[in-house]
């Protein structure tokens, strides 16, 4: 069975997760890990077909999933519009058959909503984008399991020393989220 969608809320209602999937969850990852408010990350997988797959499984690009990162948050510390703002500065949306060299519907840009309040966010971002002139191919669906990848693939850049090659940020959005 995947991971539970929502943080466990019985210890603390100002956390909340979130799942968000850039290409290389290594490079999502890592972007969202240095994020104020950001709590924990882990890379994983979802949308797929194939309870609990394996890495090997998921980059054949045969299970339906994509490489996908959870971030738990402090709610008081920053808010889900800020955490897209930051999605979409850090990865290519525009690419809709993966992400720089990662090609692949397992590197596909997705947003992976767990309720309404995501869903309508996520949509207005994206129309924001597209009032801008860009071409959106971020994909919108509805969150569903999420499996967490084998344990070297976790804060894989903390580990190894270097930064991501393919999510390099750039400022996008003007306006500040309060919060």
């Amino acid at each position: 069975m995947g991971n539970s969608l929502k943080a466990d809320t019985a210890n603390d209602e100002n956390i909340r997760k979130a799942y968000f999937a850039s290409g290389c969850f290594w490079g999502t990852e890592y972007r969202f890990m240095k994020a104020a408010g950001v709590k924990a990350t882990t890379v994983g997988f979802m949308g797929g077909t194939v309870d609990n797959p394996s890495y090997a499984q998921v980059k054949t690009g045969k299970t339906g999933h994509l490489e996908c990162v959870e971030v738990t948050y402090d709610s008081t510390a920053t808010c889900y519009e800020r955490l897209l703002k930051l999605f979409f500065e850090t990865h290519d949306f525009t690419q809709s058959d993966g992400q720089g060299p990662d090609i692949g519907s397992q590197y596909l840009s997705c947003l992976f909503y767990t309720d309404d309040e995501e869903r309508a966010l996520a949509a207005s971002c994206i129309n924001t984008l597209e009032a801008k002139g860009y071409h959106v191919a971020t994909q919108l669906r509805p969150a569903v399991s999420f499996w967490k990848a084998e344990d070297y693939h976790q804060q894989y850049y903390e580990h190894k020393g270097t930064q991501p090659y393919c999510h390099v940020y750039r400022k996008i959005f003007e306006d500040e989220v309060n919060r």
